[in-house]
């Protein structure tokens, strides 16, 4: 396939290099002439010097025939006109990174639809969703997020004192929002129905927002949820407040370590049921008086990675029982996954890694997209976009004769995502989330589009 990309940061970088070596053909255009030399002399891509925002640069680089255009550079609004420029001139398919929330939140325009771009990628949002799976879903089996976390797959087990045991679906009565896509007992894995009862030490595979599934657990575990979370973030960066967006319930009770001043302020405005310190957490002196060892969880977000790695191994031994940490710099991600086992890391995450791998998802010259799996690949989730040729356009989901056992389990649009429920209506341009036996999955895909 032929991709543009726009910038030759770190995530620009990996991004060409994973792009070539899954055999596309890769543009790159790229204003700055160190980065670009280091691409040329490295990396087996075509090098266009000049801005990604110059109508003349992207039509030297091919924009008419491009499959993908992808804007990677850290600044927002040059990855969004370029993007925008991008759709007019004739590419496909364009993806711009977004670090501001500014530009996600729909409530008085949809900067998405304005500037037709397909997607809007925020990697420190991305990062905030790999850290808070664990701290969301501490007892949990499995869990997928689609979407880029708007909607959440949770694998988990019954408990004997569930409030679901011994209750049928109907009478269970979920509502809308949450949906039961399979249950597993032994190694058997069925589809529900109305009359199917849950049993203790059934496997279930759940799914809806975040804060529909959160605020549904105690159905499915005995979990109790008097206790509260105590969750330390360091540093009030964009993965923080895109972590303290993820965990905003009662379950939880966040405190912010951040040494500027001005920053702490601006945070204690937006979030005042958060609570803010202002100070370095690379002090010993300021973690004991803070009792940081009593937290659940240390999550380092900071830009400094020495300085995650080296807060995580305080906290981690002044008592705190699970630490997580943002990876930044390339040449570190690889040596802190190896040995974040052997430091009792709960999680390390990548802005750039991330943001590949949800980039990736997307590029295939087919018309869906395998985005996960369950029982070693037989259960599959296919994510797709309804054409306007599709025999499912303006249909009820009641009325799609699918098969049996093929679930919609969620909708997404440029507003809204959601969990579907009968009445819903599938509308051209809706993008899917379908979870199907594997061989099913042309079949189904070509009745979507």
């Amino acid at each position: 396939m032929k991709i543009i990309i726009v910038g030759a940061g770190d995530v620009g970088h990996y991004l060409c290099q994973m792009m070539s070596e899954d055999g596309h053909s890769v543009t790159l255009i790229e204003s700055d002439d160190d980065r670009a030399d280091e691409i040329e002399d490295n990396l087996d891509v075509r090098l266009i010097r000049g801005s990604g925002a110059s109508a003349k640069t992207l039509i030297k680089a091919g924009i008419a025939d491009a499959d993908f255009l992808m804007a990677m550079t850290a600044h927002d609004q040059l990855n969004i006109v370029a993007c925008s420029l991008g759709h007019k001139l004739g590419a496909k398919t364009v993806i711009a990174r977004v670090h501001d929330q500014v530009y996600t939140d729909n409530s008085v325009v949809n900067y998405q639809r304005h500037f037709n771009i397909d997607i809007l990628i925020n990697p420190e949002a991305l990062t905030a969703i790999e850290l808070a799976k664990q701290v969301r879903n501490p007892e949990r089996i499995a869990v997928e997020d689609f979407a880029r976390g708007q909607i959440e797959l949770q694998e988990v087990q019954i408990s004997s004192e569930a409030k679901v045991v011994g209750k049928t679906l109907r009478e269970l009565n979920l509502g809308s929002g949450i949906k039961i896509g399979y249950v597993k007992r032994g190694d058997n894995l069925e589809v529900p129905t109305a009359n199917t009862i849950l049993s203790d030490g059934d496997k279930v595979t759940i799914i809806g927002t975040p804060e529909i599934l959160l605020k549904n657990r105690y159905l499915f575990s005995n979990e109790s949820l008097s206790t509260p979370i105590r969750v330390v973030l360091n540093g009030a960066t964009e993965t923080s407040v895109s972590l303290i967006r993820r965990l905003s319930n009662y379950r939880f009770k966040l405190r912010v370590i951040e040494p500027d001043l001005r920053k702490c302020r601006d945070l204690a405005e937006q979030f005042p049921n958060v609570t803010v310190i202002n100070g370095s957490a690379a002090s010993l002196r300021l973690l004991e008086e803070e009792q940081i060892g009593s937290a659940d969880y240390f999550i380092s977000c900071t830009k400094d990675d020495e300085e995650n790695v080296m807060t995580c191994l305080q906290a981690k031994k002044l008592g705190v029982k699970n630490v997580e940490l943002v990876i930044n710099k390339p040449d570190y991600e690889q040596v802190i996954q190896n040995i974040s086992g052997f430091l009792n890391f709960a999680a390390a995450a990548s802005p750039r890694r991330v943001t590949v791998s949800e980039i990736k998802k997307y590029v295939t010259d087919k018309n869906f997209t395998i985005v996960g799996s369950l029982k070693g690949g037989a259960i599959v989730f296919l994510e797709l976009k309804v054409s306007p040729d599709s025999k499912a356009a303006g249909k009820k989901v009641c009325d799609l004769k699918l098969p049996p056992a093929c679930i919609i389990a969620a909708i997404v649009d440029d507003s809204e995502s959601k969990v579907p429920g009968a009445q819903d209506i599938i509308k051209t341009g809706d993008r899917l989330i379908i979870i199907l036996e594997k061989e099913m999955v042309r079949e189904v895909a070509n009745f979507f589009v």
